[in-house]
């Protein structure tokens, strides 16, 4: 390995976040040391803002990019690429193989895909509810001649003609994929795999290349349009995302790299970019930020988190539980729903770049949900933006230094935004430039502390039993604000805010997980006989998911040996309607005393997540899947560890005063270097704490202090 001669560094890690409006990098060397950097992202070729990026973080460590990229053994990226493809319909021109009979229930969808990501209001009336674009149009659409019961028995054999007509139609159509969804295909997959070689063979007659996706060979799980959505992602998006993964990788090469990048997965692991189901990484960049709080809660200690990420776009929030995650197995996403496991979380279209308009008809000020992106607000006279943004209200208030907008490679125009803000919502209202702004940010975080506060409260907890991690380049900002109130056990904003998505990549296992769907259901009182014969079932499930994800493993150059296997199941009490994810206390099952296990780690999960006094066991038990994770080590961030000194700032630290808005009237706000605050360094607002990545605000009232672990705790005084 090469070894930079001034300081002796070894890179080992690269993670990544490449945002709508931000692309952050965070790396880590061979001693567990991390730095962070930052640039605007470049939508129309990301590898562009990554590199920029990176020559940010290395260079506050005197390194230049060839020579760290060199040593690098692991890069994780997370982005929402994919998502915006989705979002946006341009994808791949895919064809879709159903049962005869059912070609238009792909473009009907599930009712709930007509009012997915509306208000309240706009729920309940149906005259606002619409359907989006099908992501395969039914002109691509054939139907098979076949019937599988929702047994796995087979009512109507495969008429083999059908299918060949299917495949010869699609490919005449010029398709870039083929995807085949047959009813009740995870119970029985004969049929539909006996479809996709027939596809196949019609592809290879015609002397073309099409990638062909079976749901059984993705996602063996019921729920039709869920299972048909997610495959159809894999031909219509993840394709696309997977080019653009290779360019990012040729890009890191050309410039000295040698490892095949990792990609976040929605179940908060990550994966291989040339892994075989690659829709699980259709939204990263927020998980990442989760998977961090939750290593620096193993790590120190904090067992009840609330993840609040301000990014450009969006606010997203996560709650983590007794040290553990909620994973959900049918989330919604693009308004689709979905067969993903997905880290539980919840956003909000409000970010630092949210437009800010006036409603015409109520004059009342709308946020978002649209955004300026990586183009920031009015106030930077390169953006192209014409209508003020969240970011204009923190130039105009004082919370941003205008010429050190990441650190200062962006000049910012304090008057420009000003007239903008004046024109646009100031003079409508009869309010001050101030005023106007000033309103702008409390609608902002009372909208966010009250989302905060309700997401809490209703999975019934209350946030003073939580410590909430603030994050994302614009979460310091905005911490005080919707925080305030809210009584949480601690307010911790790391120095590492606006980087901190990154870090979580770099700190997420390398993790394959694959689930398969199961019906067992058994009585609390069951036999002997009858609870092993339902352990031999999912034992049987456990079996062919191990080989899936160690198929994964070794085409990375993993060996069986190395791969660390976790078996998990979803259970339930019957009768109910949802289920909760348990790992496994046990490797195999086959015996009573399995299942016993198996039940009493359930029951057990029941209770932490619920109430031991709900438990239901006299229901009986319902096995709803089977899981398996395989992971291999990984180097992680060493979380840095300083003797914590004098409560009073370094002089060196102070930058001086600046102007700073709040309340109605302006006050002189003194300005931090955040790196130069040593730990132990107690600052009373109104204070300002700038680096080059974010700003962390403390206004008159709050008062933070800096531990050994380079983390703010933020309270009210």
């Amino acid at each position: 390995m090469q070894l930079d001669k001034q300081t002796k560094r070894t890179v080992q890690v690269l993670g990544i976040d490449a945002g709508g409006t931000m692309t952050d990098t965070f790396f880590v060397d061979s001693n567990g040391e991390f730095v962070v950097g930052k640039a605007q992202s470049t939508p129309e070729n990301e590898a562009l803002g990554l590199i920029e990026s990176s020559r940010d973080g290395l260079g506050q460590w005197g390194l230049n990019l060839q020579e760290a990229l060199s040593t690098i053994q692991t890069g994780v990226y997370s982005g929402t690429a994919m998502l915006n493809r989705v979002v946006q319909r341009k994808g791949l021109r895919t064809g879709l193989i159903v049962n005869a009979g059912m070609e238009d229930f792909h473009r009907m969808g599930r009712a709930i895909q007509a009012y997915l990501g509306f208000a309240y209001e706009d729920r309940i009336h149906l005259n606002t509810h619409y359907y989006d674009e099908p992501l395969v149009p039914r002109h691509l659409t054939r139907g098979v001649m076949e019937r599988v019961d929702m047994f796995g028995k087979v009512v109507i054999p495969l008429r083999e003609d059908t299918a060949r007509k299917a495949a010869r139609d699609l490919i005449d159509q010029d398709v870039e994929g083929i995807v085949i969804s047959l009813l009740h295909s995870y119970r029985n997959p004969a049929h539909e795999r006996r479809v996709r070689d027939i596809v196949q063979e019609e592809i290879e007659k015609w002397g073309k290349k099409i990638p062909v996706f079976a749901s059984t060979d993705y996602y063996p799980v019921r729920k039709e349009t869920h299972r048909t959505n997610t495959t159809i992602l894999e031909a219509f998006a993840a394709e696309p995302s997977r080019e653009t993964l290779r360019k990012i990788g040729s890009a890191f090469k050309e410039n000295g790299s040698k490892f095949d990048f990792r990609v976040m997965a929605t179940h908060g692991g990550t994966i291989s970019w040339k892994a075989k189901e690659l829709a699980r990484t259709i939204v990263s960049g927020p998980i990442g930020g989760v998977i961090g709080a939750k290593y620096l809660g193993e790590v120190l200690g904090y067992k009840n988190i609330a993840c609040s990420d301000i990014g450009g776009t969006s606010f997203d929030v996560a709650l983590i539980t007794q040290g553990e995650l909620t994973i959900r197995n049918d989330p919604d996403m693009a308004r689709l729903v979905l067969s993903l496991p997905l880290v539980a979380m919840d956003s909000v279209g409000a970010g630092a770049g949210s437009f800010i308009r006036l409603d015409p008809y109520t004059k009342a000020i709308k946020l978002g949900p649209d955004s300026a992106g990586y183009r920031v607000g009015v106030c930077w006279a390169e953006s192209g933006i014409e209508t003020v943004t969240i970011s204009d209200c923190h130039v105009i208030l004082g919370y941003l230094n205008p010429d050190n907008f990441l650190g200062g490679q962006v000049k910012l125009d304090r008057e420009r935004a000003w007239n903008a803000m004046k024109e646009q919502i100031a003079d409508p209202l009869g309010l001050s430039v101030e005023e106007a702004a000033a309103g702008v940010i409390e609608l902002l975080d009372s909208d966010l502390r009250d989302y905060l506060r309700s997401m809490i409260s209703g999975k019934g907890y209350s946030p003073t039993s939580f410590t909430c991690f603030s994050y994302g380049g614009a979460g310091p900002v905005h911490t005080y604000g919707y925080t305030e109130g809210l009584g949480f056990e601690d307010v911790i904003v790391p120095a590492w805010a606006a980087g901190f998505s990154a870090f979580g990549c770099a700190a997420a296992d390398f993790e394959y997980r694959y689930d398969k769907s199961l019906d067992i259901n058994i009585a609390e009182d069951a036999s002997d006989k009858a609870k092993a014969a339902e352990a031999r079932v999912l034992n049987e499930a456990w079996a062919e998911l191990t080989e899936r994800v160690l198929e994964e493993f070794e085409l990375n150059g993993y060996s069986r040996d190395q791969v660390q296997l976790q078996p998990g199941y979803r259970m339930q009490y019957r009768g109910q309607l949802n289920d909760l994810e348990i790992e496994s206390p046990i490797k195999s099952a086959s015996t009573p005393d399995d299942w016993d296990a198996l039940v009493d780690a359930f029951n057990d999960t029941y209770g932490r997540v619920y109430a031991a006094s709900a438990r239901s066991p006299e229901l009986g038990y319902s096995v709803t899947g089977a899981i398996m994770r395989g992971t291999v080590p990984i180097p992680r961030p060493r979380i840095p560890k300083e003797p914590e000194g004098e409560s009073t700032p370094p002089e060196s630290a102070k930058l001086g005063t600046r102007k700073f808005y709040r309340k109605g009237k302006w006050v002189d706000a003194q300005i931090y270097q955040m790196e130069t605050l040593r730990p132990g360094n107690r600052i009373a607002g109104p204070a300002i704490i700038e680096s080059d990545a974010t700003t962390f605000v403390v206004p008159g009232g709050f008062e933070t202090w800096l531990d050994g672990h380079r983390l703010f705790h933020l309270k009210e005084v």
